[in-house]
């Protein structure tokens, strides 16, 4: 099977892309529930350093990301295999719940089809192979990473650490960059936004970031090794400053409400994983003229 998708590009762009639209239906469930698991988490332990009682519920009403089947947010109706064809089904039931016929959120779709488009964009432009395997992989944590951040302001450790340590384990076959600038694109990653952050509080009194974005722009510096920060953080801090001027501007977006910086921080990130050299050897190229 992998010598006929190495060998037929129409039909590897094709599995890709299927496959990527099955699992940007499983990103919904993690962006929805594994903010809920982690906060449960985090208050049985408060309760535990307080010497107060358990709140655990019992096995079969405990969330996870496998149970219980997915229900509709405003009837409580099971939601059957054949209602949660990724974009078909909200195709055919026109973005509407088949019991109470209220609204389906539009996030749904657009999670199902950025998953699939962004990971059929990977695979025509590096092809088939391991760094292929690898980026969509990362592409996949970044969609969830981002929208848990839009949603919570936080970027949980449970994906953000396991795709780092990827990283490092791709390079020490050098499918990106080689090891030695990998390890040390990843301490320099999360030293420079440690020593922006403490700079900032120092000035201002204020956090301007959280350290689940050092461990995000470390990553970054994980898989693409220590050359591809500067740009990273450019494109970042030009993505943050153009969107949060918009929001406030457009849709009166009060500018005391913090804008959490990982979703920028992984769209310059992922630019940057198919098109770093590209950019930078325009820039170098403009810079001469």
């Amino acid at each position: 099977m992998l010598e006929i998708l190495s060998a037929n590009t129409p039909l590897f762009l094709v599995c890709v892309t299927l496959l990527s639209l099955a699992v940007g239906s499983f990103l919904n469930v993690v962006i929805h529930r594994l903010p809920l698991m982690l906060q449960a988490a985090w208050r049985e332990q408060c309760r535990e350093v307080l010497e107060l009682p358990s709140e655990k519920q019992p096995q079969d009403q405990r969330i996870s990301l496998l149970r219980p089947r997915s229900r509709c947010p405003h009837c409580d109706a099971a939601i059957k295999a054949h209602q949660n064809i990724p974009l078909l089904s909200f195709a055919l039931l026109r973005g509407r719940c088949a019991h109470c016929k209220k609204p389906i959120s539009w996030r749904y779709p657009v999670v199902e089809a950025l998953s699939a488009a962004l990971a059929f964009v990977v695979a025509w432009r590096l092809g088939f192979g391991m760094a292929t395997a690898g980026a969509i992989l990362l592409t996949w944590g970044l969609i969830a990473l981002s929208f848990i951040d839009f949603d919570h302001q936080i970027l949980p450790d449970v994906i953000t650490l396991p795709l780092l340590w990827l990283g490092l384990l791709l390079n020490l076959a050098e499918v990106f960059t080689d090891i030695r600038a990998a390890v040390i694109g990843a301490i320099a990653g999360y030293a420079f936004l440690w020593l922006v952050y403490h700079g900032f509080r120092l000035l201002t009194g204020k956090e301007g970031m959280g350290y689940g974005d050092f461990k995000l722009f470390a990553l970054f510096g994980a898989w693409l090794g220590w050359q591809s920060l500067p740009l990273i953080i450019l494109l970042s801090a030009f993505t943050g400053a153009l969107i949060g001027i918009l929001l406030i501007t457009l849709r009166g977006h009060d500018r005391n409400i913090p804008i959490p910086f990982g979703p920028y921080l992984s769209i310059a990130g992922w630019i940057v994983l198919l098109w770093g050299e590209e950019i930078t050897r325009a820039y170098l190229q403009f810079a001469r003229l």
